[in-house]
């Protein structure tokens, strides 16, 4: 029996390509590939985070400009992965796969070459827009190779903890490269990666693409201007404040162009993304779900690398060592996730582990420059398991009620909420973090003894990001060590908010168990 690909998806298969040993050999090499790409895309995240000290102490970049290097590359993801997956529907989802890769290596190896604060973060935009291609159409191959939808929904869960093990090498390999070569290297691992998958993804993996697919080029506009003028607002206003003029206007724009993206979309003939979606509750707060755990996720990520950089003076290797077992915690959750939500459904995985997150954040604001981390590293593996059950569920509960044919414009619209809330989480934190510690930093000098004619030169120290290379009194060291603890336990404290509240709406909206797939038409 020929399946056909226009209605699915998928590729045209016989009965004579049914599960032997060769088929099965080649879902499990497209399995492969997919999770290499997954992989390349989160390593970088974290790579970044860890390589940020460094950077700053190099290239002399303040608290809100050091801000945009992780958030950039976050950014281009969040803005473009819509489109890039039309594109994948459209074009082949392999082919922008492999557009992907070739495009995050090239921007890798930018990065590697940057000399100036404007050319990596050109870079990492480069790299962000290839990560777009990667994430929907990796997603969506995997949802045209597996027909089974329980089979489907394991490999999900492999293909979500991969994202895991990325965000758990990223670090390690940051920290090895910083302490014996420099900062540019710690994005050639990326680019080799990337070599890496092409040569899996490109003999294995089926194309697959929707024939009659059209790119909703106004929606892609819409939506790219919504999500950057966004995240300019609030990285921006961190550090200029929120009544500034252009941030103003970045909010203004970032209002228009999200009503107008609804508007366009609702009327759309082939719509990037059919906001009809979002009149199934639980759809809704799945998205808002998945969002959250990579705000978390990602924000607690560089609370952590600043805490042990300003407040404790570890290496980035060490720093690495010691944010290990948020990691590692985080792909073994992520990986058993899938299995428990067979037996329990998705609501109980979700609620659960952002209760379980919040719990772990509220203990983390105990810590202070003189903690053991022998109680730090319970509070890590907690809130790194927290969130690799919330994760993994997430994607899946996204699919559950979608057809496969509208796959891809699921698998865009769950990696669009997961990459908003990673850069909402490094911009919202981050700035929350460096505003605290400007409001901060004169009470702490101050309360230390620090001489009135030397406050001055340590504030702009600070502010400048070349704190780091100075050599301060005992007083100030302890001032500045202050207002950093004040402003990390400002944003933990926050993200312990955000995932009680979240915790609530899972447990009230989130549907449990599937239910049969929505028509394009809004019906069943």
């Amino acid at each position: 029996m020929t399946t056909d690909p226009a209605r699915t998806g998928r590729p045209v298969a016989t009965a004579a390509s049914g599960p032997t040993s060769v088929a099965r050999s080649v879902e499990t090499l497209t399995l492969v590939a997919m999770c290499l790409g997954v992989m390349m895309t989160f390593l970088l995240v974290t790579a970044n985070i860890s390589a940020l000290s460094a950077i700053r102490d190099d290239l002399d970049i303040g608290p809100g400009t050091l801000l945009w290097i992780p958030s950039a590359y976050t950014l281009a993801v969040a803005a473009l992965v819509l489109p890039a997956g039309t594109l994948g529907n459209l074009y082949g989802r392999k082919r922008m796969f492999c557009v992907g890769a070739v495009v995050m290596i090239g921007g890798g190896l930018l990065a590697a070459s940057a000399t100036t604060t404007a050319a990596l973060i050109s870079a990492q935009l480069v790299s962000g827009a290839g990560g777009a291609l990667i994430l929907p159409n990796s997603l969506a191959i995997l949802g045209a190779t597996y027909a089974d939808p329980h089979r489907r929904t394991e490999v999900i869960t492999v293909w979500a903890a991969s994202s895991g093990i990325g965000l758990a090498v990223g670090p390690l390999l940051a920290g090895v490269l910083l302490e014996h070569v420099g900062w540019h290297t710690v994005f050639v691992p990326n680019a080799v990666l990337g070599v890496l998958t092409l040569l899996v993804v490109v003999p294995f993996a089926a194309e697959s693409l929707l024939p009659g697919e059209r790119l909703d080029l106004p929606g892609a506009l819409l939506g790219t201007v919504t999500i950057a003028s966004l995240v300019y607002a609030l990285i921006q206003g961190g550090e200029d404040g929120y009544t500034a003029a252009p941030v103003l206007a970045a909010w203004a724009a970032s209002s228009v162009a999200a009503v107008a993206f609804v508007a366009v979309e609702l009327r759309a003939a082939a719509p990037m993304l059919d906001v009809r979606l979002f009149r199934s509750r639980s759809f809704s707060a799945v998205m808002v779900v998945a969002a959250v755990a990579l705000f978390g996720f990602t924000g607690v990520a560089i609370l952590a690398v600043m805490f042990y950089d300003h407040v404790q003076h570890r290496d980035a290797l060490d720093t690495s060592r010691r944010m290990l077992p948020l990691f590692a915690a985080y792909v073994v959750s992520a990986y058993f996730a899938g299995r428990l939500i067979r037996r329990t459904g998705f609501k109980g995985p979700l609620t659960v582990g952002l209760l379980l997150g919040a719990l772990a954040v509220l203990g983390l604001t105990t810590v202070g420059p003189a903690t053991s981390y022998d109680r730090v590293w319970p509070l890590f593996v907690l809130f790194g398991a927290a969130c690799g059950l919330v994760v993994a569920p997430s994607t899946a509960a996204a699919l559950a009620g979608v057809a496969p044919e509208r796959a891809g414009m699921a698998s865009g619209a769950v990696n669009t909420a997961r990459q908003v809330g990673a850069v909402l989480g490094t911009a919202l934190l981050g700035s929350l973090l460096t505003g605290r510690v400007a409001a901060d930093l004169p009470h702490q000098l101050a309360a230390h003894g620090v001489p009135l004619a030397a406050r001055t030169s340590v504030e702009a120290a600070v502010a400048s990001g070349s704190a780091g290379g100075r050599a301060l009194s005992a007083g100030g060291r302890a001032a500045v060590e202050g207002a950093f603890v004040s402003g990390i336990d400002a944003g933990l404290a926050a993200t312990a908010c955000v995932f009680l509240a979240t915790a609530l709406m899972a447990l009230t909206a989130v549907r449990n168990r599937p239910r049969e797939p929505l028509r394009p038409d809004g019906g069943r």
